[in-house]
């Protein structure tokens, strides 16, 4: 199975931790994020990663060179200008679709500024069982910006804004608004649906296909732990938490 991490991100709400180096090199209890996410990837067999960049981008590479990869094949997809998430899945496109004997295997997508227990197999197979174009780990948690799903778990719309409106893509009786995590599982087909060009963002794309009846699904991640490395104080609360062993 095939991953992309996205650490292509400027880290400006990390300042100044991220003044001379990416978000992705940031540490948490001694190990950078891009470690933290690497390792979890791994500890669920995937091996193939591509990792888009732009900040600080020679460091990522000198940086993976040096620890050789830890232990996995791993490509890098540079980003002269910030592509946001769609555009740079969008450019990575290649590194999934390249092996046509695994073309139709679904990948992660996770972002490297989230740290989390949510079990990637679980949601591979929900990914599966429901056949749908993208799974999305949420959790029912307080968040500036929400995604609305209905009574089948499927993406019905959105709620953001300092003044919470929401967007309704398609009609339903129940629209549950739920945190997102950062973590994907996707099916290559998105591709061939990505009609947006240049820099835009995949939760555009998900609610255009979602407005068209693609299945994008939520997978409940209540039960785990997670916590967002956006902002300096909570890189201190989540060494605090592994060193309290709510995560290893």
């Amino acid at each position: 199975m095939k991953a992309m991490v996205l650490a292509a991100g400027l880290g400006t709400r990390l300042r100044p931790l991220t003044n001379h180096r990416p978000k992705a090199l940031v540490e948490v209890a001694g190990r950078t994020m891009l470690e933290i996410t690497l390792e979890r990837l791994r500890a669920f067999g995937i091996r193939d990663v591509i990792i888009n960049v732009h900040h600080f981008a020679d460091q990522i590479a000198g940086y993976l060179e040096a620890n050789r990869n830890f232990g996995m094949r791993i490509e890098i997809s540079r980003e002269d200008v910030l592509l946001d998430t769609g555009g740079g899945l969008k450019k990575a496109a290649p590194f999934f679709l390249r092996d046509s004997a695994r073309e139709n295997e679904p990948f992660v997508l996770h972002n490297v500024d989230v740290i989390s227990t949510i079990d990637l197999q679980r949601m591979i197979e929900s990914h599966s069982y429901n056949e749908a174009l993208a799974t999305l780990a949420v959790q029912k948690r307080e968040s500036a910006r929400y995604l609305l799903f209905d009574e089948e778990a499927t993406l019905c719309g959105r709620r953001s804004g300092p003044t919470p409106k929401d967007e309704i893509v398609r009609d339903s009786r129940h629209a549950d608004p739920l945190a997102f995590c950062g973590i994907h599982v996707i099916s290559p087909r998105i591709f061939s649906r990505m009609t947006e060009e240049g820099i835009f963002s995949i939760m555009d794309v998900y609610l255009r296909l979602a407005a068209v009846g693609e299945k994008i699904m939520a997978f409940r991640a209540d039960e785990f732990y997670w916590r967002d490395l956006g902002k300096p104080e909570n890189v201190v609360q989540a060494a605090a938490d592994i060193g309290q062993g709510a995560i290893s």
